[in-house]
Order: structure tokens, then sequence, then C-alpha cells
């Protein structure tokens, strides 16, 4: 079954390449949606794709890459949206 989450992660996750590496990462899986840098130093995104997949991208979220230190994610599901035809990063 196909899921649409709505992520938010915080700590050090922006000037560590944790947009790209959340690129390359749901690209890998077959997932997509965005990923953007916020204001507030967090990065948000919105991941779509079978449930599993989407679970093991929230689970790869939780460490990013190898200079990330995330603190938190909050996690929302949304209602599926089914128009993504790949993965971006937003600016």
């Amino acid at each position: 079954m196909k899921i649409n989450v709505h992520v938010i992660i915080s700590g050090r996750v922006q000037g560590v390449w944790y947009r790209v590496s959340t690129k390359q990462k749901a690209e890998q899986l077959g997932v997509t949606g965005w990923v953007k840098n916020r204001v507030d130093g967090c990065v948000e995104a919105v991941f779509e794709g079978e449930e599993k997949i989407i679970e093991d991208m929230i689970k790869w979220c939780y460490t990013g890459p190898p200079n990330a230190i995330v603190k938190d994610i909050k996690v929302k599901k949304q209602t599926l949206i089914n128009n993504f035809d790949d993965f971006s990063i937003k600016y």
C-alpha cells in the first residue's frame, strides 16, 4: 500500500549535505516527493511510496549523512497525493 508522509528533521541537518543525501537515498529506494531546508534550521520533506519503503526512508533519516546530528524527527501521515514523478530538492 502506498502512503504519503510529511517529515521535519531537526538537529545539525543544514550545511552537511542532508538534502542531497536524502535525494540520493530516496532515488535508491524508489521514493518520490521532495526535500528542502527551512528557515528555522530544520529540513522538511514529503515522502511517497510503498509503506515498507517509506519506513526504511524514515529510519535512514534518523542517521542521515555522516556529518549530520539528528535530534528529532516529526512524521505525519498525509492523504496520498500520487502526483510526484521523482524526488526533488526544493530551494
